[in-house]
């Protein structure tokens, strides 16, 4: 009898179950709880920056049940994303590229929602480049370039893996938006540089302008003469900030940050790193159908 199409996805949800558990933790602390991924084979794991808070240390326990001791190395709000050091961990996980990922595309979600370990959803990506705005007491802040998938996160979900049918993980889930919306935080190059400075420094310095934006298709004369298809929308430029001191406005497309073009969240977060801070920043921005240039100077981002 042939195969059924069903048989094919449940195949590949439990081969994907399979390879990818065991190299994720249901994670204890003082306060709170969630999940991690091991990502380096000496003992580093990665999980959410609101799983561990202000916490320095905990417990991993893993899929065949082993615990292990863990560090809190270093943690970026801005990202949600925080590296632990447990030296009894498992081998790591594979990891993929989430830039390769596609609207429609089957992912598998494993963590340990609700306390129960090991649990595995699938679903497909029903979004790329969200902008969430999320809140921690009195401080307020915007996740960028977010993957949006109708996999079921659950509180104790965050910091477990999001991986694609070959098994690779290409974003940390973040049940940070409620319970019924799944989102994770991708595995890319930008992310990659911020977990190499968190397991060097501990901390990640940041330039900030003070933006919020969402990809945009530029308008076909403009992408006929630029050779640039899209660019990022400004949903928001925060009062006072160096954007608007700029004299940046909601609803400006931005096309090119410090002479590079940019498709993405992701675009402008490659220029804010902690050399971007107090220098001149040239901004091309697309207004009422004319180029717009100006000079912004970030300021380093504080909590």
């Amino acid at each position: 009898m042939d195969e059924s199409p069903l048989d094919a996805y449940s195949r590949i949800v439990v081969a994907v179950a399979r390879d990818v558990t065991p190299h994720v933790a249901s994670v204890r602390m003082r306060r709170g709880a969630g999940s991690a991924v091991v990502f380096t084979d000496d003992g580093f794991l990665l999980t959410n920056a609101h799983v561990v808070g202000s916490g320095r240390d905990g417990t991993a326990v893993f899929a065949d049940g082993s615990e292990a001791r863990f560090d809190v190395v270093g943690a970026d709000p801005l990202s949600d994303l925080a590296v632990l050091k447990a030296p009894d961990a498992p081998a790591a996980a594979v990891f993929g590229d989430a830039d390769a990922l596609r609207v429609g595309q089957l992912v598998i979600a494993v963590g340990n929602p609700l306390g129960l370990a090991g649990s595995v959803t699938a679903g497909v990506v029903s979004a790329l480049g969200r902008a969430v705005p999320v809140s921690s007491g009195r401080v307020g802040r915007v996740i960028e370039d977010v993957i949006q998938t109708d996999a079921a996160l659950n509180p104790g979900n965050s910091g477990g893996a999001l991986a694609n049918s070959r098994g690779e993980v290409v974003g940390i889930n973040t049940a940070l938006a409620g319970i019924g919306l799944g989102l994770a935080i991708p595995m890319n190059s930008t992310t990659r540089r911020i977990l190499s400075t968190l397991m060097v420094e501990g901390r990640v310095r940041r330039a900030y302008l003070g933006v919020v934006g969402v990809p945009a298709p530029l308008p076909d004369p403009v992408a006929e003469r630029t050779g640039q298809k899209a660019g990022v929308r400004l949903v928001q430029v925060v009062p006072g900030g160096p954007a608007d001191r700029a004299g940046l406005h909601d609803g400006d497309l931005v096309l090119s940050v410090a002479r590079t073009r940019v498709h993405d969240a992701q675009g402008i977060q490659r220029q804010l790193f902690a050399e971007a801070i107090g220098l001149p920043l040239p901004v091309t921005v697309l207004r009422n159908g004319a180029m717009v240039d100006v000079i912004a100077t970030p300021t380093e981002l504080t909590a």
